[in-house]
C-alpha cells in the first residue's frame, strides 16, 4: 500500500503543476490578448451581428487554444477511467484516503451490526440515549421537549392530544409526493370534535391494530376526510403519504429519521446517509418512547 500512496502522491504533484502551469499560462496569453485590445488594428469580415452598432469579427478558433483543449479533454478521461498502474492515470477504484476511511466505516458498521443485532430494549434504550444526545438533543432537547417550540416536543410525539394538534395546525412534509398537510380545521373539519373522532378512529383502528368491527360510526366519518390521503386502512395510497398504521410506534420514527422532515422553523436532515446504522435508529425510536411504556 505505501508504494501505491507514493506513486499517487506523485499524481497529485502532477496536478497541482498542471494547474500552477495552468495559470501562468492563462495569465500570459491574457496579457498578449488586452496588449492587443489596446494598440493592435484588426482588419477582416465583419460577423452579421450587432451589438447597440458594435460588430465582431469572424475570428478563427486559435489553433493552440483547439490544441490544448482537446489534449486535455483526452487526459482527464484517461486520467479518470485508465487501469491501475498506468502512466499520469488515478483511476476511479484506484486506492485513495477517503476510499480507505469509507472501507473502515463500512467494516466498523457490520461489526456493530453483528454485536448488537439481538439486543434486549434495555441496551437498545441505554444506544438510543446515546445517539439522541449527540445527534437530536442539539434541537429537540436532552428533555426530548423541542426547547421551547425549537423543535417538535417528542414527549407528546405519538399521543393522541399529538395527532390533534397535527390535524388542527398541519403538519409539515417528509418528502412524500403528497407534501405537506395543511391545517384541517375550520378547512375540510368544521369543528374540534370532529377532530377528536378522526384521531380516535386513528388509534383505536389504524395504529391501535384492533379489528375494525363494530366500529363508531361517528369516527368513521370524520376519517374518512383523512382517509382521502391516507386512505380508509391508513396505509398511505402506496406511499403517497406517512403509513399511519405506525403513528406513534417505532417503525415510524426511524420512517421520519431516514426521510428527515421539514418544520415550521426549519428542516431537519435525513439521517439515510450512513451516520446511523438501522440498529442505531431502531434504539432512538426505543428511547424517544421509553418514557410511555
Amino acid at each position: 500500500m505505501s508504494w501505491l500512496s507514493e506513486y499517487y502522491g506523485y499524481i497529485n504533484l502532477l496536478a497541482i503543476a498542471g494547474a500552477a502551469a495552468t495559470v501562468v499560462i492563462t495569465a500570459f496569453v491574457a496579457a498578449i490578448y488586452f496588449k492587443n485590445i489596446k494598440s493592435a488594428k484588426k482588419s477582416g469580415e465583419l460577423s452579421s451581428d450587432s451589438w447597440d452598432g458594435i460588430k465582431e469579427y469572424k475570428n478563427p478558433l486559435p489553433l493552440g487554444w483547439a490544441v490544448s483543449f482537446l489534449v486535455l479533454c483526452i487526459w482527464a478521461i484517461w486520467y479518470m477511467l485508465a487501469p491501475a498502474g498506468l502512466p499520469f492515470a488515478y483511476p476511479l477504484g484506484a486506492y485513495s484516503q477517503i476510499g480507505e476511511y469509507n472501507e473502515e466505516v463500512a467494516a466498523y458498521n457490520e461489526k456493530f451490526t453483528a454485536q448488537w443485532q439481538n439486543a434486549d430494549e434495555a441496551t437498545l434504550k441505554e444506544m438510543g440515549e446515546s445517539v439522541f444526545i449527540v445527534q437530536c438533543a442539539p434541537c429537540h432537547g436532552l428533555d426530548k421537549s423541542g426547547i421551547g417550540g425549537k423543535a417538535a416536543d417528542l414527549t407528546t410525539w405519538g399521543t393522541k392530544e399529538s395527532a390533534v394538534s397535527s390535524v388542527v395546525h398541519g403538519s409539515k412534509g417528509l418528502n412524500y409526493p403528497f407534501e405537506e398537510m395543511a391545517p384541517m380545521l375550520g378547512g375540510l373539519i368544521s369543528s374540534e370534535d370532529d377532530v377528536r373522532l378522526a384521531v380516535e378512529y386513528l388509534t383505536k383502528y389504524i395504529s391501535g391494530a384492533q379489528p375494525a368491527v363494530n366500529v363508531n360510526e361517528a369516527e368513521y366519518n370524520a376519517w374518512l376526510i383523512c382517509a382521502s390521503c391516507h386512505d380508509t386502512d391508513g396505509a398511505g395510497m402506496g406511499g403517497a403519504a406517512p403509513d399511519l398504521r405506525n403513528y406513534g410506534k417505532s417503525a415510524f420514527i426511524t420512517e421520519v429519521l431516514n426521510r428527515g422532515k421539514e418544520g415550521y422553523i426549519g428542516s431537519m436532515p435525513s439521517f439515510n446517509d450512513g451516520r446511523l446504522t438501522d440498529i442505531q435508529k431502531q434504539a432512538v425510536s426505543v428511547y424517544v418512547l421509553s418514557d410511555r411504556q
